[in-house]
């Protein structure tokens, strides 16, 4: 009898073991997802203060495109070239309507469809969490509205760029 009661008490210590790692491991995700989209969503989300306006995009390199600035917000001043960083789905001799970084020289795209490529990192990290969740905390359900989730977000962000 003593031995059935050790493997109880041992086993459900391995069960909240594996709860707590794996549980520790879908936050991080998460963490990182949101931290990794913080750095462009705060200045689509919160523009309040920052200079708006549109680029016309005249020239594309591998990694960034420029163009002229042309104000839309009052206080900013229209420039001969500001650059935008991520080149998806951006192409010479469109207007994109777009939002300064602090500092007037990287610009980004503002409206929807800038909201929804800003979190594109926590739509991955949503996916990644969510096989954890499901399979690592045994949380099906809560695994697959995470998934879900994080596919809606992907394809929002792929059907507004």
């Amino acid at each position: 009898m003593p031995s059935a009661v050790r493997s109880s008490r041992g086993s459900s210590a391995l069960r909240f073991g594996r709860f707590t790692a794996m549980g520790a491991v879908a936050v991080l995700i998460l963490i990182a997802g949101v931290w990794a989209s913080w750095g462009t969503a705060q200045h689509v989300m919160l523009t309040k203060g920052r200079e708006r306006g549109t680029v016309e995009v005249t020239r594309c390199a591998e990694d960034a495109c420029e163009g002229p600035f042309r104000p839309l917000s009052p206080g900013a001043q229209p420039r001969e070239r500001v650059v935008l960083d991520d080149t998806v789905a951006v192409e010479k001799g469109r207007t994109y309507t777009v939002v300064l970084k602090p500092g007037g020289r990287e610009a980004v795209r503002s409206g929807p469809a800038g909201v929804l490529y800003a979190w594109v990192p926590l739509g991955g990290a949503l996916l990644l969490a969510s096989v954890v969740v499901a399979g690592g905390l045994l949380r099906t359900r809560l695994g697959w509205v995470m998934a879900l989730a994080g596919a809606g977000l992907l394809t929002a962000a792929f059907v507004a760029l």
